[in-house]
């Protein structure tokens, strides 16, 4: 099959499957936004960070054991392939009760520390306890799609996702709507949601359709293949790491400069965010598993054109999504609300300075996932943990100055100067691998 080829079939299911998923966020947001205000979007807001970190931790899991499978099958080793998929899915099993007892235990500090008031606090654990209970669930139904599409099966990741997404819209509308249980209801809707694809994306292993195929002999726990998988993954989970962070710091810090109107205004804008940065993780995600087989069979002119494709995609759609959402910004605000008009001049504000370099963002990501796709956990750990770090600086000084506003200014600055980095890295690897592709550049080159 042709490269173009390939990468369109494994980046269009896996972008879809990702928009798909991001509208348990989404979704969740308009519902809350609607019936409780700006205060139910602070409440989510504040609970993000938590959420995200067991998100990171299943994505740690299915990248790394995806990938590192992918590797193996590329090498023409499919007994291994099967052995790291059911370490991968071992190890998910038995760190969820872990990750569950330090959110319950946890997490009321961890709010506490974002500023949030005894209204906010309540919110954000209504949400946080009942997602507690189903920690296993979370975790599988973010690391499930990534094992589908690295087992040949991207379009089935997408059929799952697109089945959870539809369930957590119908008890959304149930439990939020029709029966007002606030934030609790958003999160059992997202937890029935997160269910149906760890439940089925499970079963798939042990069926007659996948690749590599498991059976209950294959369920032994190969703990040499257990650094390897979390040294691939780490870079993953230290994105979720860094989101994590970067709502937490901005939370605290729109506290202490703005009111709970700001995080409300802040959530929508991670709602907005969700949708671009969902369509690159899906575009870096569906070219990993291509680059990394034929990084294994050691075709690398391949891998060079992938990264080319990918980083066209995630840079030029970056500038015409800024700018639709600037020139649409009202429109785009009252999905959320549309009769709070302090939340809605505070978005808009938001908007014109926190989403101007958004696609530096994607260029970041892009490059991350190549790094990680070809072994290199740390160089793109260097970028998700340079992207926590160097933002720091930028959003604890600029208030001095700025005040809100410059806590607006710190996420797109900081992505400027670390994308300037990245950049140079990028290129650097791409010089010292030159004579290698300049080898016939694949226009139509077929595996």
């Amino acid at each position: 099959m042709p490269i173009y080829r390939q990468f369109l079939r494994y980046t269009i299911p896996t972008v879809a499957a990702m928009l798909v998923n991001g509208l348990y966020q989404v979704v969740d947001g308009i519902f809350i936004g609607h019936y409780m205000g700006a205060d139910g979007l602070a409440g989510i807001n504040l609970a993000w960070p938590v959420i995200a970190m067991s998100l990171g931790l299943g994505m740690l899991l299915g990248v790394g054991s995806g990938a590192l499978s992918s590797i193996k099958q590329g090498e023409g080793d499919r007994e291994a392939a099967k052995r790291i998929l059911a370490t991968g899915l071992i190890t998910l099993v038995c760190v969820a009760p872990v990750i569950a007892t330090i959110i319950y235990f946890g997490a009321p500090y961890f709010l506490s520390w974002q500023g949030a008031d005894d209204g906010g606090l309540l919110l954000a654990r209504q949400y946080l306890d009942v997602l507690t209970i189903g920690c296993v669930f979370t975790l599988g139904s973010i690391a499930t799609p990534f094992l589908l599409r690295n087992d040949n099966s991207p379009n089935l990741a997408t059929i799952l996702m697109i089945a959870g997404a539809l369930t957590n819209i119908i008890f959304d509308y149930l439990f939020i709507a029709v029966l007002g249980w606030q934030l609790r209801g958003a999160a059992l809707a997202t937890l029935l949601a997160q269910m149906v694809v760890t439940l089925a994306g499970g079963h798939y292993f042990f069926s007659s359709r996948a690749t590599l195929r498991l059976t209950r002999q294959c369920l032994r726990m190969e703990w040499q293949y257990l650094p390897r998988i979390v040294l691939i993954g780490l870079s993953s989970f230290f994105m979720y790491i860094y989101s994590a962070t970067t709502v937490a710091l901005h939370n605290s810090q729109l506290a202490y400069y703005g009111e709970s109107v700001s995080i409300g205004a802040y959530a929508i804008l991670g709602y907005i965010i969700t949708v671009y940065y969902l369509t690159v993780e899906g575009i870096a995600n569906g070219m990993q598993p291509l680059a990394s087989f034929h990084y294994g069979a050691k075709n690398y002119p391949v891998i060079r054109t992938l990264l080319r494709l990918s980083m066209s995609v995630v840079v030029v759609g970056g500038i015409a999504f800024v700018a639709g959402v600037n020139i649409f910004a009202i429109s785009i605000i009252q999905i959320f609300n549309s009769n709070d008009l302090d939340l809605i001049r505070s978005a808009e504000v938001a908007i014109r300075l926190h989403l101007f370099a958004l696609f530096f963002d994607g260029f970041l990501v892009v490059t991350g996932a190549y790094f990680q796709a070809l072994g290199y956990s740390r160089k793109a750990m260097f970028i998700t943990l340079g992207n926590i770090t160097i933002q720091m600086p930028f959003l604890f000084l600029l208030p001095l100055w700025f005040g809100l506003n410059g806590v607006w200014l710190a996420f797109p600055l900081s992505n400027i100067a670390l994308g300037i980095v990245a950049a140079v890295m990028l290129w650097r690897e791409l010089q010292r691998n030159k004579p290698i592709s300049q080898a016939i550049f694949p226009t139509g080159y077929r595996q």
